[in-house]
Order: C-alpha cells, then structure tokens, then sequence
C-alpha cells in the first residue's frame, strides 16, 4: 500500500507547479488545494485579483510533505 499522506507525479508537465518547496518535499496529493473554498480562512498565502478572484499562485502550503495533518484538521473543522 502507498503512502496515503504523501504523492509525487514527476510525469505532471508542472512539477513541481508551487516554487519554494525542495522537490523532494513537493506534495503532489493536493493538487487542487482542499482548503481553496475556506476563502480568506484558509490560514495560506494567497491574493486577491482585481475581479475578487482568489490567486494562490504564491501559497505552497498544501504542497509541503509535513502539511497533510494540518490541511485535514482544519478541513475537520467544518463537520458537524
């Protein structure tokens, strides 16, 4: 069985698709962030556009190794 926390696809033709993080490092397992639809309580980095669109093209905190844990207790959050 795989490791379930953590996933790599070096055949993606951006990867790693978030600068800042040491390849070896690179999460591949959110590669949509989960916490994009928490809005401005996402506790990432991240800008909004001049249309109100959230960019998280600078934010690399869901593709950090260690950050699995984190992203799934905030997600725990929101169930009842």
């Amino acid at each position: 069985m795989g490791n379930y926390r953590f996933f790599q696809n070096k055949d993606c033709e951006y990867f790693p698709c978030h600068k800042g993080i040491p390849e070896e490092d690179f999460n591949c397992l959110f590669c949509f962030c989960p916490l994009y639809s928490k809005g401005q309580n996402c506790g990432g980095n991240f800008e909004m556009t001049k249309n109100n669109v959230k960019s998280c093209m600078n934010c690399a905190r869901p593709h950090k190794r260690e950050s699995y844990d984190v992203i799934m207790d905030i997600l725990r959050q929101d169930l009842p």
